[in-house]
């Protein structure tokens, strides 16, 4: 007795606090639009017959709760995109789900990766100011922990710090952006002049320069990177952004050999100690596994190896010789910087039409892998009823064709026997021409008796 009651004390708390979790997600109507201006609003925009909107659901809700728990001002809220489809419309929706940080007049996708951490810290940072100030060396330090690339505006009130917070405004999706004095800097940091942008990663800080950086929002795009990552698809794509190349080590961490070692600590090495050969036009890092390479490059990359990607234009490069030392590496990579590296791959029609291919095939086996019978129905039914329709087409003009010659003979129209009902009534004028020349011979000779039947009269 004692178990039961303990088990309906169990059901009772366990509703209790779901109910507790869906209240920290609103559900979102077309009044929406009027009431979003004074809160700052994270959305998920989701359609009922998504996968992947089904998926991030129980996550939505722990953002929910983990937002509202920690007592930040974001409020949560999800909206049936179809349902309220010219809503979605105004607010930029194109695909599902599509989660946006509604911040005033101002929307912010998020693209990271859909797991609660990475959704409550991309909240919290986009839902504060730009600029975060930093009043304190101590407090310089306490971010310099928790951040692992760190931008810092250093000076006054200048033409570069309004450009500076106009790119906070627009990367905050990405990154932080901080400013102070340089005192709150520590005592190992010297840059050559005031004002300056200054990013702190790598163990190490690197300072903006205008004439050969180029545009701030720009640079900032690219350094917001460490200079050697772990490698994933979304990071990848990710990648694809700053417009660099990048250098992977295909690794199996799963299976970690002497070569895979070697290759990973060339790439680290060339990353650090030739940053300023490459630093502006490579990303380096390290990827588990060829399963995504090879279905980006549509071939085979073996493991472990070492492949240069161009995500802008989908070419990639391979070196033509084994790569055994830092040395090889350092001109596999000058040689793809100077375009001499010959380049696979490329957007060109032809490899449009191998992707559209390969994406049907890819898409055809993993449907028979996962469930042959789904397979089978999906695939074998319109194949089925194609068939069905084009042996009905021709059928029906076999048919046709019958049916017109059986007409044909019933009525006597045939070719031939035209011509030959032609034949006859040609003989027959010519008959009725003929006949009455010789009934007027028949009775001349009727008429005149031959000489000796005169004499037997």
């Amino acid at each position: 007795m004692a178990g039961v009651k303990a088990s309906l004390i169990c059901g009772v708390v366990a509703v209790c606090l779901s109910s507790a979790v869906l209240a920290f997600v609103e559900d979102l109507d077309d009044t929406f639009k009027d009431t979003r201006v004074n809160d700052v609003w994270l959305v998920d925009f989701y359609a009922p017959w998504c996968g992947y909107c089904k998926k991030l659901e129980p996550v939505w809700y722990d953002v929910g709760a983990e937002l509202k728990s920690s007592g930040s001002p974001v409020r949560v809220g999800k909206m049936d995109a179809t349902a309220y489809s010219g809503m979605a419309s105004e607010f930029g929706v194109r695909g599902y789900p599509t989660i946006k940080l509604l911040k005033g007049d101002l929307a912010y996708n998020y693209k990271g990766p859909r797991t609660k951490d990475d959704i409550v810290e991309f909240a919290n940072r986009v839902a504060g100011p730009a600029v975060r100030a930093l009043p304190s060396r101590q407090m310089f330090d306490h971010m310099m922990k928790r951040h692992d690339v760190l931008f810092v505006y250093v000076g006054g009130e200048s033409p570069l710090k309004e450009k500076y917070n106009d790119v906070a405004s627009e990367l905050i999706v990405y990154t932080y952006f901080f400013s102070g004095s340089e005192e709150v800097l520590p005592e190992s940091v010297s840059l050559p002049e005031l004002p300056a942008v200054v990013v702190f990663k790598d163990g190490g800080y690197f300072t903006y320069d205008e004439y050969e950086d180029g545009g701030l929002s720009s640079w900032v795009n690219k350094e917001r990177f460490q200079g050697y990552l772990q490698i994933d698809g979304f990071t990848l794509y990710e990648l694809g952004e700053t417009g660099k190349l990048v250098a992977i080590a295909v690794i199996d961490e799963k299976d970690p050999t002497e070569e895979s070692g070697r290759l990973k600590t060339l790439i680290q090495r060339v990353s650090k100690e030739y940053r300023e050969h490459f630093n502006r036009d490579f990303q380096f890092g390290h990827m588990d596994g060829n399963d995504y390479i090879n279905s980006l490059i549509m071939g085979e990359v073996t493991v472990p190896s070492v492949i240069i990607l161009n995500t802008s234009n989908e070419q990639y490069f391979l070196p033509s010789e084994p790569t055994e030392t830092m040395e090889q590496l350092v001109q596999f990579i000058n040689s793809v910087l100077n375009g001499s590296a010959q380049a696979y791959g490329g957007d060109g029609i032809i490899q449009r039409i191998k992707r559209v291919a390969f994406d049907a095939k890819s898409t055809i086996m993993s449907v028979f892998r996962s469930s042959p019978l789904l397979g089978c129905f999906l695939f074998g039914l319109p194949l089925g009823v194609i068939s069905l329709m084009c042996y009905g087409i021709c059928t029906a003009e076999t048919d046709d064709g019958s049916d017109d010659m059986d007409a044909l003979k019933r009525e006597g129209l045939t070719d031939e026997e035209e011509d030959e009902e032609e034949e006859e009534e040609e003989r027959q004028q010519a008959a009725e021409l003929e006949g009455p020349e010789e009934g007027e011979d028949e009775e001349g000779d009727v008429g005149e008796k031959d000489p000796e039947e005169k004499k037997t009269d």
